[in-house]
């Protein structure tokens, strides 16, 4: 029977440190990795929608004026609307009111007025963008049934048909369009809701 063969410390070491290097390396990645489709979408052409997030049904805007605003809307005026400046908010949201109705041929984000938009350039933003959708920890169990969004993005895919993100500060979650939202949950959790709000100020700055 032979003898048991010694390890050579030194090799020892030195494949313990490649071990620990290779369990670092794939640690940063699963960190770094996006979900799909967001994963290849980093320099794609994007555009950040502000958007008119309630607007009062067209028989009663006929007849009632300054119609409130619905509940989940006026509490995130009292409790986080300050995540965003006044000049982001939708005409009417300070007052408690519902704003002047549009013109029936306004222009429209999946069936929402479109107040101004912003087509993004800066690869910050872009890679921002990509990096508040691409991860699953930015989205929780939404909180409420309600859509009521004040911005909506726009994010070019191969395919030519762009993933559309309507985005609610005031119900807190997010609705997709034209691909599949690769996770159980559309909530936003309170951090995301501070990146998102810095992202569109980013956005809109300068304009």
């Amino acid at each position: 029977m032979m003898p048991p063969r010694r390890l050579d410390p030194a090799r020892l070491a030195l494949a313990s440190r490649v071990v620990a290097t290779v369990a670092l390396s794939m640690a940063a990645g699963g960190c770094a990795t996006l979900s799909p489709p967001f994963n290849g979408l980093k320099d794609a052409p994007m555009t950040v929608y502000q958007l008119q997030n309630y607007e009062p049904p067209q028989a009663a805007a006929q007849t009632t004026a300054g119609l409130g605003l619905p509940p989940q809307i006026m509490q995130w005026i009292t409790a986080g609307a300050s995540l965003l400046p006044p000049g982001l908010l939708p005409p009417g949201l300070l007052q408690g009111t519902a704003g002047t109705p549009p013109p029936p041929d306004a222009p429209r984000f999946h069936s929402f007025r479109i107040l101004g938009y912003q087509q993004i350039v800066d690869s910050s933003i872009k890679s921002d963008i990509v990096d508040a959708f691409g991860h699953s920890s930015n989205f929780q169990a939404a909180t409420a049934s309600c859509l009521y969004p004040e911005f909506g993005f726009a994010i070019g895919q191969p395919s030519g048909v762009p993933a559309d993100i309507l985005l609610s500060f005031s119900c807190a979650q997010v609705q997709s369009y034209n691909f599949a939202w690769p996770y159980g949950q559309t909530g936003l959790t309170p951090d995301a809701s501070k990146k998102f709000a810095s992202i569109v100020q980013r956005a809109f700055q300068g304009r």
